[in-house]
């Protein structure tokens, strides 16, 4: 049983040293990188949304 409680404590130990070790991104870091998401999903968005009306036409005049 000690020796689980100092592996344990070893692990913490380890795991403290390394989020020392962790580079954060500054807060303009990571709101130009929150934008760029945004604005790539919204791109993406918007041309599923082109295709699938153009699709959805294609379909129905083959259909129809």
């Amino acid at each position: 049983m000690k020796k689980l409680i100092a592996q344990v404590n070893e692990f913490f130990k380890e795991v403290g040293a390394e989020l020392k070790k962790v580079s954060y991104p500054t807060r303009a870091e990571t709101l130009g990188s929150t934008s760029v998401v945004l604005i790539f999903v919204a791109v993406v968005a918007v041309f599923l949304s082109v295709m699938d009306t153009v699709l959805v036409k294609l379909v129905g005049l083959i259909i129809g």
